[in-house]
């Protein structure tokens, strides 16, 4: 699926295995354009901001982390599981024309929020492709 509004690019990867072969889960993101720059919103419920590792490699921001289940007893038997919890990574890769090395990074209420302004030069419409 592709939606398109113009001219940037913007893409995520979900990531299935680390290295070491344990499975990853992608958090819940929205990517959107407010006033001068780009913002990537994850939601992180139940986190603690020293469990977070954000890290920039070119024009690629990757958000990793562990989320344990620390109110599960040893013993119990699921009837409905939907909550993520163990290793979790995800790559947002923005797109030219935006200032990683400027980003300023927030974690509130269980919300990451990383602001990413925009050169002088970057059109403010975006493409987004899911894999």
């Amino acid at each position: 699926m592709q939606k398109t509004s113009s001219v940037l690019q913007f893409s995520k990867q979900h990531l299935a295995a680390a290295k070491n072969h344990e499975t990853h889960w992608a958090p819940n993101t929205d990517v959107y354009v407010a006033g001068s720059g780009l913002v990537i919103k994850v939601e992180l419920a139940g986190m603690q901001r020293e469990n977070l590792e954000l890290t920039v490699e070119g024009n690629r921001l990757r958000i990793s982390g562990h989320r344990p289940d620390g109110c599960r007893p040893s013993q119990c038997k699921f009837l409905v599981m939907e909550i993520d919890y163990g290793a979790f990574e995800t790559v947002i890769e923005v797109p030219a024309g935006c200032d990683l090395a400027q980003g300023k990074a927030i974690y509130q209420n269980g919300f990451l929020r990383v602001d990413v302004p925009f050169t002088s030069a970057a059109p403010h419409s975006i493409t987004v492709d899911d894999d």
